[in-house]
């Protein structure tokens, strides 16, 4: 993670600088510039992840570059850093997408943990933005393969990508630990993405369809099977059986006992 600092006094930018063990906090490394055009400069050549800017500067304002940063579309997250605790500043702040607000003076490891807390919080974003590319590219891959090919079974669309999450979910319907993260990552796409995608073809989240399988599974096998309850609950999926339980009658409205005695099931 590259960080570049913006302040017009050069002695705190420095000192700031070289004051802090950024790399506890995961920079790689520091820029440091005087002005917000300097800063620009910086910007346009080097690949910045985390900026920390004071706002209050002669010729322009650290509002003013951080305007500039989103307008141009780059990709990096804003701290402020203010000696007044101005509301008007925050809020204006806020609506530019900023991270944090940090009101001077203000510790150096209070500084260093506000910038560790957003630097992890922009590495989860750019390992989102890697996999919903990649699955954005693995889908256009196997649409290209459909059309050179004319292979019908091909995935690409999102009815078959649905489909295809149902069917990975059916096959490890009894692992414990199964997630929207664990089908997500079988078909190469980002969860929140691939979790729109389902919703819309099957109106329910991943999580609620999970749980519905489980659920179905577990009915047909009490109703048909004379193997005991936490059993059954252990094969869906479920290890600890008080929780089972509980899901059982949310879903039924009834304890497995009872929905067994009530439909004169096998178990």
């Amino acid at each position: 993670m590259n960080l570049l600092i913006v302040n017009d006094i050069v002695m705190e930018a420095n000192t700031m600088a070289s004051g802090i063990p950024w790399e506890k906090s995961g920079i790689d490394r520091v820029h440091t510039a005087y002005s917000a055009g300097a800063a620009r400069e910086i910007i346009r050549g080097n690949p910045i992840d985390i900026l920390l800017c004071d706002i209050e500067m002669p010729d322009e304002n650290g509002l003013s570059l951080i305007r500039w940063i989103k307008e141009n579309g780059y990709d990096i997250e804003c701290i402020l850093l203010t000696c007044h605790a101005d509301f008007a500043y925050a809020q204006e702040g806020i609506s530019l997408g900023v991270e944090d607000y940090i009101t001077l003076p203000a510790k150096y490891d209070d500084i260093a943990a506000s910038v560790q807390k957003v630097c992890l919080r922009h590495q989860k974003h750019q390992e989102d933005l890697r996999l919903q590319n990649y699955g954005k590219s693995w889908l256009a891959t196997k649409a290209q393969t459909l059309e050179d090919n004319h292979e019908e079974d091909v995935r690409h669309t999102p009815a078959q990508i649905a489909e295809e999450c149902v069917r990975y979910i059916l096959d490890h319907i009894s692992e414990s630990e199964l997630v929207v993260n664990d089908v997500a990552s079988h078909v190469y796409l980002n969860p929140i993405y691939l979790n729109r995608i389902f919703k819309k073809e099957k109106g329910s989240s991943i999580s609620q369809w999970i749980i519905k399988e489980r659920m179905e599974l577990a009915s047909t096998l009490l109703l048909t099977t004379d193997r005991p309850a936490v059993e059954i609950a252990a094969q869906v999926g479920y290890n600890n059986y008080p929780y089972f339980s509980t899901v059982f009658k949310k879903y039924f409205g009834t304890t497995p006992s009872q929905y067994v005695k009530e439909r004169g099931g096998a178990g």
